[in-house]
């Protein structure tokens, strides 16, 4: 390795040019070296040991030249994949080098050509089962081995083209594939639907790059961080100030943060570009935006625990709200590099205190809907009498609510996926481990046999491959033992970290005296929703769907339509009641970014209302083009526009 890494270094005239992966390598340090290669324009020349053949991702390369040519076939695809993968955008190349005019360079030149004649044939789906070739029952291995030894005797080598010819029967190969694409692992239906439905919630629920990249950019600037757009929402980020590479050496888990980045990007379509680098994807968990909104957060936390004053466009009443913004972590048995146990899970989560003493969930980004007042309604405000109830213990209230409600959730849905994930991967790192352990144990004790017997061998004794042996079996019991660690986790207290009074528009109306029947138009409106409602309802049952009102989560939709049958993907349809003649319809900023998010699943269903009846229902597909600006709460959008773009109830 270092040879190579001199000589190619001394080629190319750039020695810092050449980074290398190989088993002495910590996790940290291999990950650094895949950033670099992948991110830094100077950096051009990866050199690897199988330690780089599995979990790693090389798409930003399409030149791969194997060196040295593995035993196992198995190695060849796993060390192709590295590059040849989802995301790449280029043609990838493999040169494997052979030694000429050996006995087992024959073979395995032999070898290649008959797997790059079945390639062509196959449509290159070969390279998926190279690992369940066998020659003649035997490893690739033995049978190098054996050309190695005999390989001067025609007769000898006319049986090893043989065998490789045989192997590589299309056939067989055909076989093999249809074997390889059968699934073996098996899960019930309903399970593989919740697990659908659970990931469609949460995209529906994504913070839409815009935003990510909006404050970013901010944020990153501000920190004295320099970034350029190069292509259209991608961007080079020519130098990472140290204040944030140094904030991620004391919060940051895995990834390093780089001292520059060929190019960023905030969407997944946008990660490769024909003919451009590919970008990395920065989105939350990202180290690069966790230490840029860690140090955010520590410059700024004084203003979110003084508050602020939010108006509420979409609430007639009169009622005053606080609405409580909270913390809460899930950690487990492993420490950081500070000494602490790590955070696996951080949200952050809202209840609403009301003048009763009455808590409820706000949804998970209530403050989108809502506004900051303006000068004259800040005088309005400050001159109306304060309401005593916001001074009587509303953290501890909203405290108890979280301890009760929200820590239970967020503890429970944890804990099912960590316990799943950490199962299979002991299972995997034990069957792996074991293998090898009982490969050197064998070993160990046929060479003592061989010592013995006054047959020593001059590449390893059998004291090194015990040691092997034994190092391998103190690795398998680390392994299990921070597995175990990683399956502890424990619950964190919540905190609060913000809070807002929310004034409705209801009380600023009556404060300037533009309205004096708030009560009478709430009622009203209500009405006409619950009508609405109900007639979606009903049509979504006669369409054959299992609809559940979900209004009250405040998640973006109204409701939550599933297919029984499990063949169709969820509905999220938000319902817009309106009196017969009405010529406007509100949209929030959550009904919009939702509808953004799942554009095929969100349908806005308009609903005319005539007295006690419905008249008629609009449903609307895609409704929405783009999201709206950042002072932005509500969009009115014209009836008529919506109802020519809308269809009959399907």
């Amino acid at each position: 390795m270092s040879y190579l890494q001199e000589r190619v270094g001394s080629l190319i005239g750039k020695p810092e040019a050449v980074m290398t992966i190989h088993g002495g390598l910590g996790r940290e340090e291999r990950k650094k070296a895949e950033t670099l290669f992948t991110q830094d324009k100077d950096t051009v020349v990866l050199l690897a040991t199988d330690a780089a053949g599995e979990g790693i991702n090389l798409q930003r390369a399409h030149l791969m030249v194997n060196y040295d040519l593995p035993w196992n076939p198995n190695r060849l695809e796993q060390r192709f994949g590295c590059i040849h993968r989802i995301g790449q955008t280029e043609v990838c190349h493999c040169w494997n080098l052979v030694a000429s005019k050996t006995r087992e360079g024959d073979v395995y030149r032999r070898l290649l050509e008959k797997l790059d004649e079945e390639r062509k044939a196959l449509g290159g789906k070969v390279f998926n089962i190279l690992g369940k070739l066998t020659f003649d029952e035997k490893p690739l291995r033995k049978l190098l081995m054996e050309a190695i030894r005999y390989g001067d005797r025609p007769e000898v080598r006319a049986r090893l083209n043989e065998v490789v010819d045989n192997a590589m029967d299309r056939n067989k190969l055909r076989d093999l594939i249809e074997e390889h694409a059968l699934a073996h692992d098996s899960m019930d239906a309903s399970r593989v639907q919740e697990i659908r439905e659970d990931m469609e919630r949460a995209e529906a629920r994504r913070l839409q790059p815009h935003f990510v990249a909006a404050f970013f950019n901010d944020a990153f600037k501000r920190l004295g961080g320099t970034a350029r757009e190069r292509e259209p929402k991608r961007y080079e980020a020519t130098h990472v100030p140290a204040v944030i590479r140094n904030r991620d050496r004391i919060i940051g888990m895995r990834d390093p943060v780089l001292t520059r980045y060929e190019r960023l990007s905030f969407e997944k379509d946008l990660i490769s570009i024909p003919g451009k680098p590919m970008a990395e994807f920065v989105c939350p968990g990202h180290p690069l935006l966790d230490a840029t909104l860690d140090l955010i957060l520590e410059r700024h936390r004084d203003l979110l625990k003084q508050g602020t004053i939010l108006i509420d466009e979409g609430d007639p009443g009169e009622e005053v709200r606080a609405l409580v913004y909270l913390e809460h972590s899930i950690q487990d048995a492993r420490t950081d590099r500070t000494g602490n146990r790590r955070v696996v899970s951080r949200q952050v989560q809202f209840a609403e205190v009301t003048e009763g003493g009455q808590v409820l969930g706000a949804g998970y980004a209530p403050y989108l809907d809502y506004r900051p007042p303006t000068d004259s309604e800040c005088k309005l405000i400050q001159e109306m009498e304060q309401p005593g109830w916001l001074r009587d213990e509303i953290e501890t209230r909203a405290l108890e609510y979280a301890v009760q409600n929200l820590v239970p959730n967020h503890l429970q849905e944890m804990k099912s996926r960590k316990e799943e994930l950490v199962e299979k991967t002991m299972a995997a790192v034990k069957e792996r481990l074991t293998v090898e352990i009982n490969h050197w144990d064998h070993r160990a004790e046929q060479l003592k046999q061989q010592e013995l017997a006054g047959k020593l061998n001059a590449r390893i004794n059998s004291g090194k491959a015990r040691r092997r042996a034994d190092d391998l079996t103190t690795r398998l019991q680390k392994r299990m033992e921070d597995l175990q660690q990683e399956r502890r986790i424990s619950p964190l207290p919540p905190n609060v970290i913000a809070g807002a009074m929310i004034i409705p528009i209801g009380l600023l109306n009556k404060l300037t005296g533009s309205s004096t029947t708030p009560s009478l138009h709430a009622r009203e409106t209500m009405r006409v929703e619950m009508i609405a409602m109900k007639a979606v309802m009903e049509i979504e049952q006669e369409l054959g769907f299992d609809p559940h009102d979900v209004s009250m989560d405040k998640c973006g939709y109204d409701v939550e339509s599933r297919d029984p049958n499990g063949e169709a993907r969820l509905r999220f349809i938000e319902v817009k009641g309106r009196a017969l003649g009405a010529d406007t319809v509100t949209i929030t900023k959550n009904e919009i970014l939702t509808a953004l998010n799942k554009p095929e699943q969100f349908i806005l269903v308009v609903v005319e209302v005539d007295g006690e009846k419905t008249a008629k229902a609009t449903y609307v597909r895609k409704p929405f083009v783009r999201e709206p600006d950042f002072c932005v709460t509500s969009v009115n959008y014209k009836l008529a526009d919506l109802l020519a773009k809308g269809e009959q109830p399907r």
